[in-house]
């Protein structure tokens, strides 16, 4: 499936178009470059809470996630306690899944370890795929995984990170603007 218009005449990536909340986040976010330690590790714990489930039930819920993980700042999700976890378990705002919510813990505490310069931005852009690849033209042509994704997948594991296996790491990549997999004919490819 190639590009659909949406309601104000603009040519989208087909997913955009299944609904406003969609449409939105395809417009000023997806693909968008993403920059600094609390983003990022806010669209890799989303990331991983997507896993199994619908995009738009996480971006829905997005919310109640930031609210529940205190902004996503690393340093004080990598404090959250036993007591966190019960809070977060209760929470019927976010999703409750106990190995998501631990590995969201586990990787603030992984990102804040992280050392020698090293950061999630510098481990991401190292594991970026070829950024003059040609654009896909249809939504068959992105792929779930590249090889990139396998050894950013096998770079994070082996700093700590939990949750975080090809698929997601390529999901991420492409969240975060380090790939960019608009359609050949997304206006949003060509500087929307």
């Amino acid at each position: 499936m190639s590009t659909v218009a949406g309601a104000d005449g603009l040519l989208r990536c087909p997913w955009a178009v299944a609904s406003a909340d969609y449409q939105q986040y395809h417009d000023e976010e997806w693909g968008r470059p993403v920059t600094g330690e609390a983003a990022l590790f806010e669209r890799l714990s989303l990331e991983a809470f997507q896993s199994g489930l619908s995009w738009i039930t996480i971006l829905r819920k997005r919310p109640a996630f930031r609210l529940a993980f205190a902004g996503f700042d690393p340093a004080a999700v990598a404090r959250f306690t036993d007591a966190d976890r019960e809070r977060l378990m209760a929470d019927a705002g976010i999703v409750r899944n106990r190995a998501k919510i631990d590995a969201v813990i586990a990787n603030a505490r992984a990102l804040l370890d992280l050392r020698d310069g090293e950061s999630l931005e510098a481990l991401l852009l190292a594991h970026r795929p070829d950024p003059s690849r040609p654009a896909p033209r249809s939504i068959s042509e992105v792929p779930a995984s590249t090889a990139e994704s396998m050894a950013l997948a096998k770079a994070l594991k082996k700093r700590g990170f939990r949750f975080v296996g090809p698929t997601t790491a390529y999901a991420m990549l492409q969240a975060t603007g380090y790939v960019n997999d608009h359609l050949e004919s997304c206006w949003v490819r060509h500087g929307g």
